[in-house]
C-alpha cells in the first residue's frame, strides 16, 4: 500500500471506531428511552377521573391527612409519574461520593411498571445503569463506559426489590396512587401505618413515617436487597427519609431524600438526592430526561 494513504486511512478507520463506541456506549440510553415510549403508548388512553374524600374514605387517617397536605383531593388520579434528580451517591462504603443524575418514568395503572436510568462518572469513567420493574420482573443493569457490564441482577430476589422501590416512589412522590385496591393498610398509630402492596403472585410491606403537619417524612421496609454486583443478595432493612416539601404544579413533594441501609454494623448512607423536575399524568417522552 503506497504509504500516502496510510495516515488518512487509519484516521478514518479510528474515526468509524470511536464513533462505534459511541453509539454503543448510548445503548442503555436508548433501551430506556424505547421502554418509556412503549410504556407511554400502552397507557396512552387512561381516564382522567378526579380524586375525592369519598376515594380516600376507607384509607388510615394518617394517610388521609397526608393526601389532604399534599393537595391530590379535588385534581386527577395519576396514571404516570416523570422524575428528574441530581445528587451523589457512594458504591462502597469506603468509596469517595460520586456525582449521580437520574431520570425516570413509573406507570402506576393497570402493570405498575418502573423505568429508572442513572448516569455517573467514577475515574473519568461514564456509568450507566437501569433499574426496572416491569410486568411483575425486576432487573438491575449497570455498565462501565456503557459498554462492559458492571452488574446484571435479576431473579426473585429483584422482583421484589425493584417492587418495593417502586411502592417507595409511589408513597413519597405520587401519593394520588395510594388509592389502589392492591394496597392493603394497618393503622399503627397516629403518625405510622403500615402499607402492603399485592402484584404479580408477590407481596412487598413497608412502615410509612409521618409528622404532626401530615408530611410522609420515611419509608422503611424489609423487603428490599443489598446487591452490589448483582450475583449476591443480602436482605437489609432499607429506608428513605425525606424533608424539605415545597408545591410543584399545586402538589408538594419532598426535594430531598436519602437511601439508607441499616447493617447490623451500622447504617450506610449511599444516597443522597435532590429531585429537580417531577411532572405528572406525561403524554410524551422528554428528550431532556436525558
Amino acid at each position: 500500500m503506497n504509504t500516502k494513504y496510510l495516515f488518512p486511512i487509519l484516521t478514518l478507520l479510528l474515526c468509524i471506531g470511536i464513533a462505534f463506541l459511541f453509539y454503543q456506549s448510548q445503548a442503555i440510553q436508548r433501551i430506556y428511552k424505547t421502554k418509556v415510549l412503549r410504556e407511554l403508548d400502552r397507557n396512552s388512553e387512561s381516564e382522567n377521573l378526579v380524586l375525592t374524600e369519598n376515594d380516600i374514605k376507607d384509607l388510615p387517617e394518617p394517610v388521609q391527612k397526608y393526601l389532604r397536605y399534599v393537595g391530590a383531593i379535588g385534581r386527577g388520579k395519576l396514571h404516570n409519574v416523570g422524575m428528574n434528580f441530581k445528587g451523589k451517591m457512594k458504591l462502597d462504603p469506603q468509596k469517595d461520593w460520586v456525582r449521580v443524575q437520574t431520570a425516570q418514568y413509573n406507570f402506576l395503572t393497570v402493570d405498575l411498571t418502573r423505568l429508572y436510568f442513572i448516569k455517573a462518572q467514577v475515574a473519568a469513567i461514564p456509568i450507566y445503569g437501569l433499574d426496572s420493574y416491569i410486568n411483575g420482573k425486576g432487573n438491575m443493569l449497570i455498565k462501565s463506559a456503557g459498554i462492559f457490564t458492571v452488574a446484571n441482577a435479576m431473579g426473585s430476589e429483584m422482583d421484589k426489590a425493584e417492587m418495593v422501590t417502586l411502592f417507595d416512589d409511589i408513597c413519597l412522590f405520587s401519593p394520588a396512587a395510594l388509592v389502589d385496591p392492591r394496597i392493603h393498610w394497618k393503622t399503627i398509630d397516629e403518625l405510622t401505618v403500615k402499607g402492603t402492596l399485592q402484584y404479580k403472585g408477590n407481596k412487598v410491606s413497608a412502615t410509612l413515617h409521618f409528622n404532626e403537619r401530615g408530611e410522609l417524612i420515611n419509608f422503611v421496609t424489609d423487603d428490599r436487597y443489598f446487591s452490589p454486583t448483582g450475583k449476591t443478595f443480602q436482605k437489609v432493612r432499607w429506608s428513605t427519609p425525606v424533608r424539605d416539601y415545597h408545591e410543584v404544579n399545586g402538589i408538594k413533594v419532598p426535594a430531598y431524600g436519602e437511601a439508607i441501609w441499616h447493617f447490623k454494623t451500622g447504617d450506610y448512607v449511599y444516597a443522597k438526592f435532590r429531585l429537580k423536575r417531577i411532572r405528572y399524568n406525561c403524554q410524551n417522552f422528554d428528550e431532556l430526561s436525558l
